[in-house]
């Protein structure tokens, strides 16, 4: 059976998934495998769990005539997204970046959903799975497609691209993230890059941001619409940025007030504010969504809690977004002010290099008490009567149920995989 063939029975669904947990009544399920995993052996299961075809690649897990069986399951799924986003020609726009990626994505999908039927990618499914499916999330009524994509090695983004073969892209900024994988910042620069040779080599359209020096170096041979803070040649000229602790940015001869903290975030909120400029939403409907838009996940949330001020960015950490949330932090002018701030992950070798750095920074700022959470941060403790560290979350635990901590504010922010919204409970 050809992909276009495979395409038609598609069609026929109303939605994709390969997770039997979540499969949904008269779906497409796709038998992937991993590591630990092999999702033939549940192509009968999913039958029975109402879907209503089933793509597989081993040939004993062909149950009934509503198995499709073909020679990779994994290769004809990005096949398949691809064949459908041809299939579509809506416009496309893909963004990628180190940091602020999937808040950025969530902006600009509450912007342009003001004026179209938009569609975005869901949580930051933006790797080599999550971007098929995203694009296969996508149908005939999707006016406009927002597609996020990760990466934490070379040819990646490169892959991605020409999966969804984006009209338009935007990339948040090029730092310190993945190290182990790119092999440094030079890495990451070329890595995150692919999306504007992409670009280039096909005359299509990147949003720039005119303060990022690395963005106009790689863009001067690339059609572009951009922003900047203060710089009147940009499209969108913003005129001013604040952050006490939320973010407020004036542009469009407007006051936009956000629910999102951090300077940092501002650059995310241009970037959306542009995007719907460009593509004529108007600016009272950017107004509108952008001062409705909620994070949620973790991701630079406000918080109180009892006599506490909680600054809840617990989705991610890389040096750069932990440098930039420290010199937020510390330019706030509140009393009191605690920060909890857990490992960083995949910085290969210059992982301790990196957290020393980290604890410099937050030794600078004397005001402000920190406690390290982690064996990679406890490696780099030290004597210094702000800094407090401790080698897991237990002893963190631990020596909080001496103390009663009231009358605060604080930031907590760290790797995923430290968990660090578990805080919350022991407050």
């Amino acid at each position: 059976m050809n992909i276009k063939e495979i395409h038609s029975l598609f069609l026929q669904c109303d939605s994709i998934s390969t997770d039997t947990r979540k499969i949904e009544p008269n779906s497409f399920f796709v038998a992937l495998k991993g590591d630990n995993f092999d999702a033939n052996a549940f192509a009968e299961q999913a039958i029975a769990l109402g879907a209503k075809y089933v793509l597989i690649d081993d040939e004993s897990s062909k149950v009934s005539p509503q198995t499709i069986l073909v020679k990779n399951c994994l290769e004809t799924l990005q096949e398949l997204a691809k064949y459908h986003r041809g299939y579509l020609k809506i416009p496309i726009i893909a963004l990628t970046g180190s940091n602020g990626k999937t808040t950025t994505k969530e902006l600009i999908n509450v912007v342009l959903s003001q004026k179209f039927n938009t569609k975005a990618t869901v949580g930051n499914l933006n790797n080599h799975i999550g971007v098929p499916l995203t694009l296969l999330s996508f149908n005939e009524t999707t006016e406009i497609g927002i597609v996020e994509m990760g990466a934490n090695h070379k040819k990646e983004i490169e892959f991605l691209c020409s999966l969804a073969t984006p009209d338009y892209g935007y990339i948040t900024n090029f730092g310190k993230a993945h190290l182990e994988g790119f092999g440094g910042i030079e890495g990451v620069i070329e890595g995150k890059s692919e999306m504007y040779n992409y670009l280039q080599a096909n005359n299509k359209l990147a949003f720039i941001n005119l303060d990022d020096k690395i963005q106009v170096e790689r863009t001067k041979n690339i059609r572009n619409y951009s922003y900047g803070v203060n710089k009147l040649k940009a499209d969108i000229n913003i005129n001013a940025i604040s952050a006490d602790p939320l973010v407020t940015v004036s542009a469009l001869d407007q006051t936009i007030s956000s629910n999102l903290i951090g300077l940092y975030n501002a650059t995310n909120i241009n970037a959306a504010i542009t995007i719907g400029t460009y593509f004529d939403v108007s600016s009272n409907q950017i107004k509108i969504a952008l001062e409705n838009y909620t994070p949620a996940n973790n991701r630079s949330q406000l918080i109180n809690k009892e006599s506490n001020k909680i600054i809840l960015d617990a989705y991610n950490a890389n040096p750069s977004s932990m440098t930039v949330a420290i010199t937020n932090f510390a330019q706030l002018e509140d009393k009191n002010k605690i920060m909890i701030l857990g490992d960083m992950f995949e910085l290969g070798e210059d992982s301790q290099i990196e957290h020393q750095l980290i604890v410099d920074k937050a030794k600078e700022a004397t005001d402000i008490k920190c406690h390290f959470i982690g064996s990679l941060f406890y490696k780099c403790r030290k004597s210094f009567l702000s800094l407090h560290f401790h080698e897991t979350f237990e002893d963190f635990e631990n020596y909080f149920k001496e103390i009663k901590i009231t009358d605060s504010t604080l930031l907590i922010k760290g790797s995923r995989g430290m968990k660090l919204e578990r805080v919350l409970n022991i407050l």
